[in-house]
């Protein structure tokens, strides 16, 4: 039985942004034909934590998954960074996820302890907030994707489908 896996993209939240890499790495696996995975996409996310909290909440409710990733773009960074906690304030939360595990053998893929003070960190928070309350035995992880080129595209793929698929084995 393959395990139901949420995946969650922002829209762009500056001018010179043409596209979202996370959103434009979610439609790249979208495309592909060949996965047997049981994924569902939430996309474009609005760049409002309380906005895009909302309809995360509501899709974890209605497909109860048994893991989310929650997707945002770095455009500083060079490789998949796969986030190890959130901070609100003085409170930390980190995934259940064993990452060390989770990572091994990828190429193009770092754990950084760094979600990056903005939306993103804000959505993973409440999200691992929002389970952690309710109970809800999904896992969560985020990953920061960088901007996709052709010189990086094919491993920063590789790794994520390497990703997706160990945590639906999990």
């Amino acid at each position: 039985m393959n395990r139901k896996i949420l995946l969650t993209s922002f829209t762009t939240w500056l001018p010179h942004q043409n596209s979202n890499a996370s959103d434009d790495l979610l439609l790249e696996v979208g495309n592909l034909d060949s996965l047997s995975l049981s994924l569902s996409f939430l996309r474009q996310l609005p760049v409002d934590v309380a906005q895009a909290s909302d309809r995360v909440f509501a899709k974890i409710n209605e497909l109860q998954p048994d893991a989310i990733i929650c997707c945002g773009m770095a455009e500083s960074r060079t490789q998949l960074s796969v986030e190890s906690c959130a901070a609100c304030g003085t409170t930390l939360l980190k995934t259940s996820v064993n990452l060390e595990k989770l990572l091994t053998g990828l190429v193009a893929t770092e754990i950084s302890h760094d979600a990056g003070k903005f939306v993103c960190e804000g959505l993973y928070y409440s999200v691992l907030d929002y389970l952690q309350e309710r109970q809800i035995n999904s896992r969560c992880i985020f990953i920061h994707v960088p901007i996709l080129t052709p010189e990086n595209s094919s491993g920063i793929m590789a790794d994520f489908l390497c990703i997706l698929k160990k945590l639906a084995l999990s």
